[in-house]
């Protein structure tokens, strides 16, 4: 667990420098609501955008998502209470009139990060 990154993983990263040269004006790493305790990797304020960058094993990636062996009970326990965290935020984000984007670290790649960049903007008219 030590190996666990608080902010800015690789995907974040990748996205950040490709958002950022697409010329979109964003924060980092914020809550977008005080009243909530959430913290979104990517927050458009005056557009009312959260986007969140999650691993696929931390959030249960339904394409790359594998189950460890050992230690099963516990680990599917804490990676559904994730999961249920997430879906819980989103809906409280829409409650206060957020629109929120949960990307797959899988989508962040070397190859095409630019173009998940463009489309995310696109997609949450940011572009």
């Amino acid at each position: 667990m030590q190996s666990n990154v608080g902010r800015e993983t690789k995907p974040e990263e990748r996205l950040r420098i490709a958002l950022a040269a697409a010329g979109a004006e964003f924060l980092t790493d914020v809550r977008p609501e005080t009243s909530l305790r959430c913290r979104a990797d990517f927050v458009f304020p005056a557009q009312r955008v959260c986007v969140f960058v999650d691993g696929c094993f931390w959030h249960r990636c339904p394409e790359h998502y594998a189950a460890p062996k050992s230690n099963s009970a516990w680990w599917d326990e804490k990676i559904a209470a994730t999961v249920e965290r997430d879906a819980r935020q989103t809906e409280q984000l829409h409650d206060l009139g957020w629109t929120v984007r949960r990307v797959w670290e899988h989508e962040i790649n070397a190859h095409d990060v630019e173009d998940t960049a463009a489309c995310l903007l696109r997609e949450l008219h940011l572009m």
